[in-house]
């Protein structure tokens, strides 16, 4: 996986691992923006261009900024997402395991859920959704261009962690494709009885 380091919520207190636990975050973003509306799940300067594999860049960026956050850049080879809110992304595991859908890892923060699939481009994506006769619109995606943070970050919603975690020592876990989820996903929104959707906002 490609990954970036973002900035992150100030925070007070020693660092993890010394035995002290570190004070809650602040609400806030360590970035010159004090407006700003995603507090520690974006890329720091020069953004999604650093993005990088390489284990002596990203050892450097750690020491320079040891509580910032993890962000995989998506795309290209690195892995895709389709997020959606918290509680619709619990129903929709729900839905996928009882339809026998195999999930690779999936994403949870207190906001959103996000479940990781194979890399795929914009023009895919298009013709993918212009096929659908409905799409729950509680789905993100996150490809080219995007990110997504990681566990053990902690942004301005709160604390990141894995609902499925890759399988320990897997440099590259197993992904569905982005086709077959979003197909379960519109089976699961639609199959509600009287016509609901367990996958609305």
């Amino acid at each position: 996986m490609r990954s970036t380091r973002s900035t992150g919520p100030t925070t007070s207190g020693s660092r993890r691992g010394t035995g002290v636990e570190p004070l809650p975050a602040v609400v806030g973003c360590a970035c010159p923006d004090p407006q700003c509306v995603v507090p520690g799940a974006h890329p720091f300067d020069p953004g999604l261009l650093a993005a990088t594999t390489d284990a002596r860049m990203i050892r450097w960026w750690w020491s320079r900024r040891p509580e910032a956050p993890v962000l995989l850049a998506t795309g290209g080879r690195a892995p895709c997402a389709v997020s959606l809110p918290a509680v619709a992304g619990a129903h929709a595991l729900t839905a996928l395991d009882a339809l026998g859908m195999r999930l690779g890892p999936v994403v949870a923060t207190p906001t959103r859920w996000a479940i990781l699939v194979a890399p795929y481009g914009l023009e895919r994506l298009g013709e993918l959704l212009y096929a659908k006769d409905c799409v729950p619109s509680s789905l993100r995606f996150h490809g080219d261009g995007g990110y997504l943070p990681l566990p053990p970050s902690t942004t301005g919603t709160g604390q990141v962690r894995w609902e499925r975690a890759p399988l320990e020592g897997s440099a590259r876990p197993w992904l569905p494709d982005v086709e077959a989820v979003v197909d379960a996903l519109v089976e699961a929104s639609t199959s509600m009885p009287g016509g609901g959707s367990r996958l609305a906002y």
